[in-house]
């Protein structure tokens, strides 16, 4: 079995090394592969990780001549990982780390569920019994993504094993026949959604998603995008949101544009009331450039 692990990296360098290493000192699985997809960065992520890693062929960087988006980054790295043979590519977040083990968990658990993609357990970095992601599904009319057991303490209450509808970006195992049937990620949506949008794609090619419990890692939540609370994040959230699913919801799409409209203004009037003019914009561009037509990466919040 060959694994290809692929990591978007845009001005990582606190998090690469971590992350890379918690990867090396897996067990459990042979013939894995780290590809490093490296965005244009402007920090020193890039050269600190030659330094590194340079005679370690397990690693593989490639340098993109401009950011180009997290769905066009990982589409390379899985391009690569189709020609070096692999059989399964796992896309990771750098801003993470992951549990000795995860691979191991995440191979048995596909062999479980064959032809299915796999969700880990994703815990805060920082408070590492507080759950992020158990698995994720969507709600009933206008299909909005939700992570299950979102800021829960950990009891035990998501341990079970099970078929789920959504699963976050920041973690997706995918066998390589996965990829040949529903295709790579959507590089129109440059960031955000793009996770939703395939996790949509699966469901209508009847292709599972499984969430895998015993498979653990711990998530830098905001690290790679500045947080929730910014303009780059208001603006690709009020564009993408539209865009996904105007191309999945079918006859709920008007239900969902009624509740879109509520739900932006109410974030808009509590953004003006707090003096946060700058998200609002943010929004404004989003949803202009959506009617227009205009995806991929922002002229404005690139």
């Amino acid at each position: 079995m060959k694994l290809a692990v692929v990591l978007v990296n845009y001005n990582g360098e606190k998090y690469n090394t971590a992350c890379i290493e918690s990867i090396l000192a897996g067990s459990g699985v042979e013939h894995v592969k780290i590809i490093v997809v490296d965005n244009a960065s402007q920090d020193d992520s890039m050269r600190l990780l030659e330094e590194r890693y340079t005679a370690d062929e397990r690693l593989e960087l490639i340098r993109l001549d401009d950011n180009y988006g997290f769905s066009y980054a990982n589409n390379v790295g899985i391009e690569r990982a189709r020609k070096q043979g692999a059989d399964y590519v796992m896309l990771l977040n750098n801003d993470t780390e992951i549990m000795p083990d995860m691979l191991r968990q995440m191979w048995e658990c596909a062999g479980r569920h064959p032809g299915s993609m796999i969700a880990p357990k994703i815990y805060y970095s920082g408070d590492r019994k507080r759950i992020w992601s158990a698995g994720g599904d969507f709600s009933a009319v206008i299909k909005k993504a939700k992570h299950t057991g979102l800021n829960e303490a950990d009891v035990g209450q998501y341990d079970g094993e099970r078929e789920i509808g959504f699963a976050t970006g920041c973690c997706l195992w995918i066998p390589m026949e996965v990829i040949e049937e529903a295709g790579m990620l959507d590089e129109r949506f440059f960031l955000y959604y793009e996770d939703t949008e395939y996790s949509f794609r699966l469901h209508k090619r009847g292709i599972p998603i499984y969430y895998c419990p015993q498979a653990v890692m711990y998530h830098k939540v905001g690290a790679s995008s500045k947080g929730a609370d910014s303009p780059l994040c208001a603006y690709y959230i009020a564009r993408n949101w539209l865009l996904c699913n105007r191309l999945h919801l079918g006859w709920r799409y008007p239900l969902f544009l009624l509740y879109y409209a509520l739900n932006r203004t109410a974030c808009c009037l509590l953004w003006l009331l707090s003096g946060k003019s700058a998200l609002v914009r943010a929004t404004r561009l989003g949803i202009r450039d959506y009617f227009h037509g205009d995806f991929g990466r922002s002229a404005h919040y690139g």
